[in-house]
């Protein structure tokens, strides 16, 4: 079976640059790579093709005899051309795309951004309400004094990498192929220390204590994150630091819980304010508020103080103080208080039906229940 035309195979022009015989060839290889189509039979022919055809186009000698004499010109059978002599811009292309399909690369910086840290800050209810500022303490890394950050002994600096030449990357020959990994001896920096600095060991950094300012806007809630930009991890080889995250938690409050920007409060009253009504005070976040009962109030009522809860962050009104009454049952009677109270039960029973309808609502159901 004839072959086809290089240029042809490659699709580029006769008059194509090297870098666009280049840019065809990782085109094609991508496209068709084995490893990539393991169910395609055809892929393996087409990516051999490619192969070829970037073998002869990319070497200048090659490609000349073959724009000349065509096939024959390269032919090794023919006599007119080296085989597989000059092979550095094959596998050098071969390298890129080994990079590109499995994650290295040529090139590739070795400057990094620091990561980002988070700090815990428990407030109370009061400041996250109205807000606050403090000041938090948090380790971090500086610029050791000793060696100003190059991690080399007073006296001495880093020096080139003799396994890479400073590049930070290194090539292993692999048979056929050259594949481009991190150099092993200076870790992709380009320069290693033959005789570091004996305060920070190398590293050109030493941890440190930092005292920093945090403004807690009112309103925030339980998980909310407050971030400091730039006050993260210092980058590596330059590379701009992380942020810091501040996230909010809230110290449990003895009077109120609060449930977004809602507060809820239990309110026990006595037993004779809940039959009789009255007017009792309550707490809030801004002073006392008085409340009135009304007569005949249960246990489990719920009165909602309009406006009293929390602004948050991001509301356009504060929420709601939801006071729970709870009917607190009398202990330590003395004998006159029982005695009263059991003349008022004794009236009571007369006409349950009127006084304690609950209650003989659910002995009703009872005898109901029981076929009585």
């Amino acid at each position: 079976m004839a072959k086809r035309d290089y240029y042809e195979v490659l699709g580029v022009n006769r008059d194509a640059s090297e870098e666009d015989i280049k840019k065809a060839y990782r085109r094609l290889a991508m496209k068709h790579h084995p490893d990539r189509n393991p169910d395609n039979p055809k892929a393996e022919e087409l990516f051999k093709e490619a192969k070829e055809a970037y073998e002869i186009l990319s070497d200048p000698s090659k490609r000349q005899a073959y724009d000349q004499f065509g096939h024959a010109g390269v032919d090794p059978q023919a006599g007119m051309g080296g085989g597989f002599g000059g092979m550095g811009g094959f596998a050098d292309a071969f390298s890129d795309i080994f990079g590109d399909i499995f994650g290295g690369g040529r090139g590739r910086s070795n400057v990094y951004r620091g990561a980002d840290l988070r700090y815990n800050l428990e407030i109370t209810l009061e400041e996250a309400a109205r807000g606050t500022e403090t000041r938090i303490r948090i380790p971090t890394m500086v610029e050791c004094e000793a060696c100003h950050g190059s991690g080399a002994r007073k006296g001495s600096e880093p020096k080139i990498c003799p396994t890479c030449g400073g590049h930070g990357q290194v090539r292993i020959q692999q048979g056929f192929f050259s594949i481009q990994q991190t150099c092993p001896k200076c870790h992709g920096s380009g320069r290693y220390i033959p005789d570091p600095c004996p305060s920070c060991h190398g590293a050109g950094r030493v941890k440190q204590q930092k005292t920093l300012s945090v403004k807690i806007p009112a309103g925030v809630d339980e998980g909310d994150r407050i971030r400091l930009s730039g006050e993260g991890e210092p980058g590596v080889n330059g590379g701009p630091p992380g942020d810091l995250y501040v996230q909010i938690h809230l110290k449990a409050h003895a009077v109120f819980q609060r449930d977004r920007d809602d507060l809820h409060c239990e309110m026990p009253i006595s037993f004779a304010t809940a039959a009789l009504g009255g007017e009792i005070e309550i707490p809030t976040l801004d002073g006392v508020a008085k409340l009135k009962i009304p007569a005949e109030t249960q246990t489990g009522k719920v009165f909602r103080l309009r406006g009293k809860g929390i602004k948050g962050v991001r509301s356009h009104a504060p929420g709601d103080l939801l006071c729970h009454v709870v009917v607190e049952t009398p202990v330590n009677l003395t004998e006159r208080q029982k005695e009263l109270l059991r003349e008022f039960d004794e009236l009571s029973r007369g006409n349950a039906a009127t006084h304690n309808p609950k209650a003989q609502g659910w002995m009703d159901k009872v005898r109901e229940f029981f076929g009585g």
